[in-house]
């Protein structure tokens, strides 16, 4: 894990999040600006994803293996499946579903870290 990359995307999914409940509030469904978000935050999410699972494979564990290999896996995939549930359907709750997902996947990155801090590095 690299850490402050870790603390850029529990910001970046904050801001995901407000965004969000903003374009909730005014009843905008999701759309263009909601996908370039979660793409940008997407990417990151993979990057730091794909970097961590190159150190758990590298040698450096984790007290928690599995469990923050899962974590990586999650995160990884929420985000453009409650995308795809936005859109789905345009309603205004599309903003809502992806805030919901935003707040989730900053408590995993946070959770990520607690389980990278227990690593043998």
């Amino acid at each position: 894990m690299i850490h402050p990359l870790a603390v850029a995307l529990v910001c970046l999914t904050g801001a995901l999040a407000v965004f969000g409940i903003v374009s909730t509030v005014l009843g905008r469904p999701a759309e263009r600006p909601h996908v370039l978000a979660v793409g940008v935050v997407e990417a990151l999410l993979v990057g730091q994803a794909l970097i961590a699972a190159a150190r758990v494979f590298g040698g450096t564990r984790p007290t928690e293996t599995s469990t923050f290999l899962i974590y990586l896996l999650v995160s990884v995939c929420v985000l453009p499946i409650s995308l795809q549930f936005a859109r789905a359907e345009p309603t205004r709750w599309g903003g809502a579903v992806i805030a919901v997902a935003a707040v989730a996947m900053g408590v995993v990155v946070l959770r990520l870290l607690a389980l990278w801090a227990g690593a043998n590095v």
